[in-house]
């Protein structure tokens, strides 16, 4: 039985567990939902990306979780607070990945919303960012919905490409 951490109109938000990887393979090796990666993921990269939201859960109680839809139960995506690098320190991250074909329905928004109440009300961060590559424009779009503002931009080096991201934030009272 899922252990739900969030809830949301349409949406269930849950720790994402072995039992995950299909749903999570397809996301994760589908060339259009990785673009923004330099590409699809291997099987080896899928359980190593599962393996770190695991290892999230268990080090900072919160990570990437998978994102069901309420009616079916069908995982669609993953959105959750992960800390990341940025420039000298590390940063609590509101990322989103979801399937294509559940893109432009308003899904990352609702998910990224409620990620981000949680991490201002559970667990008390005072501002929350999301890095974000630069050829990236619909999840751009998801964080200047969140009330997030472009601050920096900075270069990733990710799979053997330099990547230009831009870095949003929105503080607590901000919102």
């Amino acid at each position: 039985m899922k252990q739900f951490i969030l809830e949301t109109p349409r949406l269930q938000l849950y720790e994402m567990d072995m039992s995950d990887i299909r749903p999570l393979s397809s996301m994760l090796q589908d060339e259009n939902v990785m673009y923004a990666y330099n590409g699809a993921f291997s099987e080896a990269e899928t359980q190593m990306w599962l393996d770190k939201q695991m290892r999230r859960y268990n080090e900072y109680g919160f990570g990437l979780w998978a994102v069901c839809l309420k009616a079916n139960g069908e995982m669609i995506g993953q959105c959750g607070i992960t800390m990341q690098d940025y420039r000298t320190a590390q940063v609590p991250e509101i990322g989103y990945l979801f399937a294509h074909k559940y893109w432009h329905e308003g899904y990352a928004t609702e998910a990224a919303m409620a990620c981000r109440e949680y991490g201002f009300g559970k667990l008390n961060f005072n501002t929350l960012y999301a890095i974000i590559r630069d050829n990236n424009i619909a999840s751009q779009k998801v964080a200047l919905r969140l009330g997030m503002q472009p601050i920096d931009t900075i270069v990733k080096h990710y799979r053997g490409v330099d990547m230009p991201h831009i870095v949003f934030c929105v503080d607590k009272c901000n919102v």
